[in-house]
């Protein structure tokens, strides 16, 4: 029996009904909070696959230019301009220079200078990229459109 000054026991079906409350109203609040998230977009728009590699006269035929911040390759010869993707095709790792066109370290795919492949797990050759002029003069890599190999731009 409580005494004077201590509480009654709180009866279980009181307590259950209390923690069905408390169970609502936090589902409740959640739900209006999940709610108010809505309007905002939770994804982040990508980078531009296009990217300027420079100006039109830096590729004089020899010129072999490498952008390590976009993991494009790009040549310029008597036919034109070439731009392909140094992306392995196998599970994306990003290939580098050997004594007979390319490798890849990470599961050893090996591709010849044009990008074809010539051993490894790689399904396909390295992807060559769309190239076109800007107004101000600039070459433009375009990374989400493929050409088909041995396709140059020429100015």
């Amino acid at each position: 029996m409580p005494g004077r000054l201590e509480p009654d026991p709180l009866p279980r079906r009181d307590f259950l009904g209390l923690a069905g409350w408390w169970a609502a109203g936090v589902a409740i609040i959640g739900s209006v909070l999940g709610m108010a998230r809505l309007p905002k977009p939770r994804v982040l728009p990508e980078a531009s696959a296009r990217f300027r590699a420079g100006k039109l006269d830096e590729f004089t035929p020899g010129v072999v230019k490498t952008d390590h911040e976009h993991n494009v390759r790009l040549v310029a010869t008597e036919d034109g301009i070439a731009a392909m993707s140094l992306v392995c095709t196998h599970l994306g790792c990003i290939v580098g220079e050997s004594s007979e066109g390319f490798l890849c370290p990470c599961h050893g795919s090996r591709f010849d200078q044009d990008g074809n492949v010539i051993g490894g797990p790689a399904p396909r050759s390295l992807p060559w990229l769309a190239l076109s002029q800007a107004a101000d003069g600039s070459l433009v890599v375009d990374k989400g459109k493929e050409v088909p190999q041995g396709e140059f731009f020429v100015a």
